[in-house]
């Protein structure tokens, strides 16, 4: 009897550590578990938002492509001089494609295409940034960007003669012309991607990053 008495308190023994174990996790297990959480959290948020950064980056220079093109086709099919602009509004882009007997200046508020609207951003999220001086023009010495917060407070704009060419184009004389930019760059100016009216004949291109500069 004293045999069966020992087995069976070592087999109740053996089963209630393995209940035990089978029920749930250490202390020590949990702790591990949630390390692990917390760097895998931290490895993945900034790529998630990387992410969204880029989308929302596409998206919009996609707009903007799109928009110069229309105002293109605008003035070839209407034989009239048509222009499409650009400004940031509290933070936020948006472009206006018009006739260019209408100077930017003198929209109403309900022609200008917000990008909050058309892609779904918010306010700081995305900026508008341009090499122009004038309709047309570039600094012909320093034809770099300007990257300016404020800049766009003021409209820039594109304009296409009723031919689809850009009167006042500029070609200089030695080198390759920096073309028109339009930049659409995050807020935090880490992704970057450009529509380059190249030439005066309206040839337009997409940029991304150093091309944008």
């Amino acid at each position: 009897m004293s045999s069966l008495s020992f087995f069976q308190r070592t087999k109740n023994r053996y089963l209630s550590e393995h209940i035990q174990n089978d029920v749930g996790f250490s202390m020590v297990e949990v702790i591990a578990v949630v390390l692990m959480i917390g760097i895998l959290g931290t490895i993945a948020i900034p790529s998630w938002f990387n992410f969204l950064n880029r989308q929302r980056v596409n998206k919009t220079n996609d707009v903007v492509f799109a928009a110069i093109q229309e105002a293109q086709k605008e003035a070839k099919q209407k034989k009239i001089s048509y222009s499409v602009s650009f400004k940031m509004d509290n933070q936020v882009p948006k472009l206006a494609i018009h006739p260019d007997s209408i100077a930017a200046s003198s929209l109403a508020s309900n022609q200008w295409k917000s990008m909050e609207e058309s892609v779904g951003i918010k306010s700081g999220q995305i900026s508008f940034f341009t090499n122009l001086t004038g309709k047309n023009t570039v600094n012909s010495t320093n034809p770099a960007v300007n990257t300016s917060a404020t800049y766009l407070n003021s409209p820039q704009t594109i304009t296409f003669d009723y031919m689809g060419t850009l009167p006042n184009f500029v070609t200089p004389a030695t080198g390759e012309a920096p073309g028109l930019k339009i930049v659409v760059a995050a807020s935090n100016n880490s992704t970057k991607r450009c529509v380059i009216v190249k030439t005066i004949l309206g040839s337009t291109l997409r940029g991304k990053n150093n091309e944008c500069n």
